[in-house]
Order: C-alpha cells, then structure tokens, then sequence
C-alpha cells in the first residue's frame, strides 16, 4: 500500500479565477452565433439565415427580435471578448446578418 502524503500549503496564495481566457472568435463563430440566436429568437430553420439576409426583409424580424439578437450578442461574446457592447445608436445601421457581423468583427480586432 504506498500512502501519499502532501505539504501544507500556508502562506502560499492562488489567484482566483475571474475569466475564462479563450480566443476570439472568427467571422465563421460570429457568423454561427447570429445563425443561432437568430433561428431561437425567430423560431425558424438556421439554414434559413444567410450572410446576405435582410433582418427585416428576408427573416421578417421586428424590432424586438432584434433587441433580443443584441443581448444574445453581448451575453455570449463578452464570455470571449471582455467589455463587448453594441451601441444602440449603431443598431440602425445593421440591416443585414453580412452588417452584424462586420460590426462584431471590427469590434473585437
């Protein structure tokens, strides 16, 4: 029978982990980010959702569903990219997911 012992750890302190570190992510993550939330906030197909979809043409989304798309942006790449916010000014000028996701990217470069 071999016993392990280990030495007392006094005095010895470890930085608590307040992040998890992972990279950031690329336009093809970005891309399937928005296909996700997109497809749960609007209930449809997520092959449905293209770079060159209309939000409000082509997947019919409504202001609230792009309120949600905005959160769900901010919640799942602030966990990636710290601080990550879309300013609501800016929200106007995303017509497109192609839109969205240039803005994600120039903000996380």
């Amino acid at each position: 029978m071999v016993t392990m012992t280990t030495a007392p750890t006094v005095g010895v302190s470890l930085p608590a982990e307040t992040h998890v570190e992972q990279s950031q992510p690329d336009r093809n993550s970005v891309f399937q980010i928005i296909r996700e939330q997109l497809s749960d906030i609007l209930e449809i197909e997520p092959a449905q959702v293209t770079e060159s979809s209309s939000f409000v043409e082509d997947l019919e989304a409504d202001s609230l569903a792009l309120i949600e798309l905005v959160e769900g942006l901010e919640e799942e790449l602030s966990e990636r990219t710290v601080g990550f916010r879309i300013e609501d000014d800016d929200l106007e000028d995303l017509k497109t997911v192609r839109d969205a996701i240039d803005y994600v990217m120039a903000r996380i470069d």
